[in-house]
């Protein structure tokens, strides 16, 4: 009987692991198989590097929207990775436990929070605060920045923390045995062996700022033209993807697929880039 549930419960766990790569296969099977196409009869480099979108033109250039989701992940990065990082060290090593608890409870709380919450506090506060203080309209690269900077904070907080504790306690005693202070023992010793994981907590968050939709939307300006400063508009893939499937047809409907398209490459390329990092830090 023992055996007969053991074997039960590996066919249901291959299963649920088969569900989930069928999935990922379908999805990119229908990306590739509408979006390829349109960019084909676009053109590849007139899609890519194309700098106008006009669809009642049949003009598809996504180039400014390629880098408002590159200028914005960056800045969001920028904003968030200090902060998230230099939180994690502290709730892992130096909090203390009557505080720990209220901290911890807001950062879930942050995850657990819709993106549309997101983008109504960035629409009310930061859009003023940008337009009051840096110029322009407030609907800027630097407004969506700080919002997914935020944003991020707590995946990179949770998966840097866990993989700080996961560190053996050995590694820090045996820093103090060493002479070196608290602050040293963790910010020399400990947190470099925590490197994969932190790394890993990075990674997360540039998939959530990259891929993140309402809130930019909100924020962002949607202005379909590449920005030349932190305060003018801006427009990401996924934002155009979604402003404009509602509405679309024929080849315009297959060039927001093929936008699609190169933001799963992108996920891809950011996936693939920490594969090969972890596998270098692993090694040294």
């Amino acid at each position: 009987m023992k055996n007969f549930k053991e074997k039960a419960m590996h066919i249901v766990f291959l299963l649920t692991a088969c569900v989930s790569i069928a999935a990922v296969i379908l999805i990119c099977v229908f990306l590739f198989a509408n979006g390829i196409p349109a960019i084909g009869k676009i053109g590849v480099f007139n899609f890519l590097l194309g700098t106008k979108w006009h669809p009642e033109n049949n003009v598809y250039g996504i180039f400014p929207m390629i880098l408002g989701s590159i200028y914005v992940t960056a800045g969001a990065l920028i904003i968030g990775v200090p902060i998230g990082l230099l939180t994690s060290i502290f709730m892992a090593r130096f909090c203390p436990k009557r505080i720990y608890k209220p901290i911890k409870a807001g950062i879930d709380l942050m995850a657990g929070i819709p993106s549309v919450v997101y983008g109504f506090f960035g629409l009310v506060v930061i859009v003023p605060f940008v337009r009051d203080h840096f110029g322009g309209r407030g609907f800027s690269v630097l407004t969506a920045s700080i919002l997914l900077g935020l944003m991020i904070l707590p995946t990179i907080i949770s998966v840097a923390e866990s993989s700080i504790r996961a560190v053996p306690e050995s590694y820090y005693e045996g820093a103090l045995a060493l002479g070196a202070s608290h602050e040293r023992s963790v910010f020399f010793t400990v947190v470099p062996a925590a490197k994969s994981g932190i790394l890993a907590g990075i990674v997360l968050g540039i998939g959530r700022a990259i891929g993140e939709t309402m809130a930019v939307m909100m924020v962002a300006g949607n202005q379909a033209v590449i920005p030349k400063s932190l305060t003018d508009g801006v427009r990401t893939l996924t934002t155009n993807i979604v402003m404009e499937m509602g509405y679309s047809a024929d080849l315009h409907r297959e060039a927001l697929i093929a936008t699609a398209v190169v933001l799963f490459v992108f996920i891809l390329i950011i996936n693939l880039t920490f594969s090969v990092l972890k596998r270098r830090s692993d090694k040294a």
